[in-house]
């Protein structure tokens, strides 16, 4: 059974508000169970006390999963300040001037010399209904409670 100190394994399907299908796990994914941030919080209270084969069903509102759309992750720059052609759908680091935190931006368009980048989750601001199958639960080392996250075979990190 799910408990704290739990190390969970699952499959799992996203689906928007229109019921389409957005990701899926081809391989089961493995968390840290009991507030460890290795998974939405809500899932894993949804997923507490469950047993392999068990299945939840949460529906996620933007604040409890990706977050809202934050529009000043939102940019429009020259596309001379890239090092490389720009097209839509690269993705670029950035370092966000006021914490130091590594931003991610996706190139969403590019016309007349500009780029538009866009460094919000993809999915952020939506809905998310999140279903997902316990593959495996087994209780987790001392090394993954004390690191704090869930560690692969001999030993290594995920």
């Amino acid at each position: 059974m799910i408990k704290k100190n739990s190390v969970v394994s699952l499959h799992y399907k996203m689906y928007d508000e229109n019921n389409e299908l957005i990701d899926e796990t081809s391989h089961p994914i493995e968390y840290l169970h009991g507030g460890y941030d290795g998974i939405f919080p809500l899932v894993e209270e949804a997923l507490h006390e469950k047993n392999v084969g068990d299945t939840v069903e949460v529906l996620l509102q933007p604040e409890d999963a990706f977050g809202e759309q934050d529009p000043q992750l939102v940019r429009i720059e020259d596309v001379k300040v890239f090092p490389v052609d720009v097209e839509v759908g690269m993705m670029f680091e950035a370092d966000d001037p006021e914490t130091g935190d590594v931003i991610v931006y996706r190139v969403t368009d590019v016309a007349d010399g500009k780029a538009v980048v866009d460094g919000n989750h993809p999915l952020a601001g939506l809905p998310i209904r999140f279903t997902a199958k316990v593959d495996g639960v087994r209780d987790a080392t001392e090394e993954e409670i004390e690191h704090g996250h869930v560690h692969g075979a001999h030993g290594h990190h995920h």
